[in-house]
């Protein structure tokens, strides 16, 4: 069995807590492929065109009954448009990388990776469905949203508790932009909540939190705070 102390016998070469730091590179190359992907699919499960029924009922009446689906493919597309800028932004503050920080940022993919399935159930809780099965249907999308948000809140967390962050990222500036992310849970969680009574009405919150981060707020830029290496290194 091989020797694992380093050649004076005195220092393991490795142990729990000296892995040598990674950089962000790999993890925010695969998590833009992710994205990509999904997008790409989502545009593809939703703007379907059926050429039979357009001849039979004409073009425009075929492309009016598939408007939940070209909706439900719009809002999607915007709240993962939305989640690719705000993944985008944190990670100009995170420099380095270890496990947890790695598996938070899955558990946020995954989601996003649900993303898809969920259009297609609040297209089909729009018109097709009865009431009670809407209310579910929406209930899940909403549900999906809400996780990816609690995700993104996961990651900031970590990355801070980890000192994971840029060194120039002052409390100041993390708990700008910690109170910043609170807003897409709760806006999240008021739609599902409201899913249960109006799926339509839920849809409001999704609008707001796309409309929210429109705006620039902490953490969506480098912050003045930030120095000039850092905006640089992004």
């Amino acid at each position: 069995m091989g020797d694992q102390r380093s050649n004076d016998g005195a220092t393991p070469r490795w142990r729990p807590g000296h892995e040598p730091a990674r950089d962000t590179s790999r993890i925010e190359a695969f998590s833009d492929a992710v994205i990509a992907i999904m997008l790409t699919l989502l545009a593809i499960e939703m703007l379907q065109f059926d050429p039979v029924l357009a001849r039979r009922v004409g073009l425009i009446n075929a492309l009016t009954q598939k408007w939940p689906s070209y909706f439900a493919f719009l809002l999607t597309f915007l709240v993962i448009g939305q989640i690719w800028i705000t993944h985008h932004n944190l990670w100009r503050y995170v420099e380095r990388v270890d496990q947890g920080i790695s598996i938070i940022n899955l558990l946020l993919l995954a989601f996003v990776a649900l993303t898809p399935f969920g259009a297609q159930l609040l297209a089909e809780s729009l018109v097709d469905l009865p009431r009670d099965q809407a209310c579910i249907a929406a209930a899940l999308y909403s549900s999906i949203m809400l996780g990816q948000a609690v995700a993104f809140n996961l990651l900031l967390w970590w990355a801070h508790r980890q000192c994971l962050l840029h060194d120039d990222v002052d409390d100041d500036l993390y708990r700008a932009i910690a109170r910043r992310y609170l807003f897409g849970p709760a806006l999240y969680a008021a739609a599902l909540l409201l899913s249960f009574f109006s799926p339509q009405v839920g849809l409001a919150c999704y609008l707001g939190v796309i409309l929210l981060y429109l705006f620039p707020g902490a953490g969506d830029l480098p912050s003045g705070r930030v120095s000039a290496g850092l905006v640089q290194s992004g």
